[in-house]
This record gives C-alpha cells, sequence and structure tokens, in this order.
C-alpha cells in the first residue's frame, strides 16, 4: 500500500496515542513540580510522532528510513525517562507497564517499517 498522507500511516496514529497518554500521565500533581523531568519526557515522546512525518515528507526512502531511526531513538528515550518517572513514584505499575508495552510495540513498528523500507529501496535500485 502506497500511503499518500503521513495521517495514513499505523506507526503515526500509535504514536499520536501514546503521546497522549504521555500528556495525560504528566498533568497530574507529582510532576507539576518536576518540570525538568515532564518537559524531557513530553519533547521525547513528540518527537517520536514528528520525526515519522518529517522523513514521510521528504518523500525520498533514504530520508525516510533516516528519520523513522531517529523516531525510534526517541521511543527509547521516551521508555528511559518513563523508568525514571516510576523510580521517583511519578507514576504507578500499572501506568509504566500500560504505557511502555505501547511505547515496546510502537518501537518494533518502526523496526518493522524500516527494514520493509530498506528492502523496498535495495530492490528498486
Amino acid at each position: 500500500m502506497k500511503y499518500k498522507k503521513f495521517e495514513e500511516l499505523p506507526i503515526w496514529k500509535l504514536a499520536l496515542k501514546i503521546t497522549k497518554f504521555i500528556y495525560d500521565l504528566t498533568s497530574n500533581s507529582k510532576w507539576s513540580k518536576d518540570f525538568g523531568l515532564r518537559d524531557q519526557i513530553r519533547r521525547a515522546v513528540v518527537s517520536v510522532s514528528s520525526n515519522i512525518v518529517e522523513g514521510f515528507e521528504k518523500s525520498n526512502n533514504n530520508e525516510f528510513i533516516r528519520f523513522l531511526r531517529m523516531s525510534k531513538g526517541s521511543v527509547g528515550e521516551t521508555r528511559n525517562q518513563l523508568h525514571i518517572a516510576l523510580a521517583v513514584g511519578y507514576i504507578s505499575i500499572e501506568e509504566f507497564n500500560f504505557v511502555n508495552e505501547k511505547l515496546e510495540e510502537l518501537g518494533a513498528r518502526i523496526g518493522g517499517f524500516i527494514v520493509y523500507l530498506d528492502k523496498y529501496r535495495k530492490n528498486n535500485t
């Protein structure tokens, strides 16, 4: 399937849902004074979908793959900050498990998409 708009990409849709989860999670009072961690996790999760979009809009497989790799890195960064939030008691283990599972799924799906695009690129050069 050829996607015409980034809004059609399943990985972008999932990234957007996770961004909403993170924003909801970081809106509770435990995060209110820790601007550093709150803003960092928000920036990291926003970077996931932003890099997907930026790569897609380049209309070039090499560039798309490069930006997808950055997006996957931002997934890892978000997961790390989620671990920190759990360690300092800002989130419950249930909240952690729910969001972390979604992030792991997203990272795997981005990774799979990179492999697909890379094979397509190699077969068409």
